[in-house]
């Protein structure tokens, strides 16, 4: 970390050793606007940190990262919805189980997520066949080029598959302040996805999904506080049907879903199958449980993660012809960077 004045090591959950010249923790959405203000993001990088658990630092900041720590949470209804304002520095994971307890629902099959309310909108979020474009209202941010505050609704956020507006024409030029949330009184129940198919719909309550979620993910993903991880590290590959038709000739026990524009196949299994599930190369490896997490055994740097990446998706590549997808943001030396496996 030569040349650098601040570790970034407990703010990123893969537990990267790499640093920044500043570094501002601002626990206000005032404090955010007022820091935005006078910041000239044209002289150095900016980086906006939740609670960094989807960022791969690939190196040391030449530049200034905030810290957004805020809180709050109003709630307000009419006949039909709850309605929620939260402020950005929000524990994602601690606002779905209080939302779950007061029996405000609708947030149950997103339980366990790592990170802040403020990243979940950037990034889409999503588990257990709900994302968070269902049950977003809009997303206030404020605009480092504009100096304005600014509200988007949830349909001009341009919310995809992991994907949003934040990610490209937005990209790098919001602070996020707020999120709204919208949740439907009339509570319908998403248990179409695997692991929650045998619930009985008629009998189901949103705490039972919760609890579910909760087990299966403890179940299944590494926890960040013991071995450092960002969740899922590549997103679910979609192909043609015609691809799909020909790799299940291959591979019958193929794991895949429908979805509207092809077919979506399981990247952890395509891991596996590639027989890299516990690979380990240096201070990093693949997770010995979930082939789609990427871990840092200890001491590792954030180009280990990138070159175990590559190896990952050239290998994947090589034996599927299927290409993976990374789902955390690059950061290098002068602000995000491209991954190119």
């Amino acid at each position: 970390m030569s040349g650098t004045a601040h570790s970034l090591t407990e703010f990123n959950t893969l537990g990267l050793m790499q640093g920044c010249q500043q570094l501002q923790r601002l626990n206000s959405t005032e404090s955010i606007i007022e820091f935005c203000r006078v910041y000239d993001s044209q002289s150095q990088p900016l980086l906006v940190l939740g609670g960094g658990s989807n960022l791969v630092l690939t190196d040391d900041l030449e530049g200034t990262v905030i810290k957004i720590e805020s809180k709050g949470i109003c709630l307000s209804e009419d006949n039909e919805y709850h309605y929620l304002s939260v402020a950005a520095g929000e524990d994602w994971s601690r606002f779905v189980a209080s939302m779950v307890n007061q029996g405000i629902n609708g947030l149950e099959n997103l339980a366990l997520i790592p990170g802040t309310v403020g990243a979940a909108p950037i990034q889409n979020i999503g588990a257990y066949g709900v994302e968070f474009e269902k049950v977003c209202d809009w997303v206030e941010f404020y605009h480092l080029q504009h100096k304005t505050v600014t509200r988007l609704t949830a349909a001009e956020c341009q919310f995809g598959y992991r994907d949003s507006i934040f990610k490209n024409a937005l990209k790098n030029q919001t602070v996020i302040l707020r999120v709204g949330f919208k949740l439907t009184k009339h509570w319908q129940p998403v248990v179409n996805y695997g692991p929650l198919s045998d619930f009985n719909v008629k009998t189901i309550t949103a705490n039972d999904i919760f609890k579910r979620v909760c087990e299966i993910r403890q179940s299944k993903l590494p926890d960040p506080k013991v071995i450092g991880n960002v969740g899922s590290f590549f997103k679910n590959p979609v192909v043609s049907t015609e691809c799909h038709q020909n790799l299940l000739k291959r591979y019958p026990d193929m794991v895949a879903y429908l979805v509207d524009n092809g077919v979506k196949l399981a990247a952890g299994w395509l891991i596996d199958q590639a027989g890299l599930k516990g690979y380990k190369q240096g201070n990093v490896g693949v997770h010995d449980k979930q082939a789609l997490v990427l871990v840092n055994h200890g001491g590792a740097t954030g180009t280990e993660i990138v070159n175990l990446a590559s190896y990952v998706t050239a290998t994947v590549l090589d034996k599927f012809g299927v290409e993976l997808e990374v789902e955390p943001r690059f950061i290098g030396k002068h602000g995000e960077i491209e991954f190119h496996g």
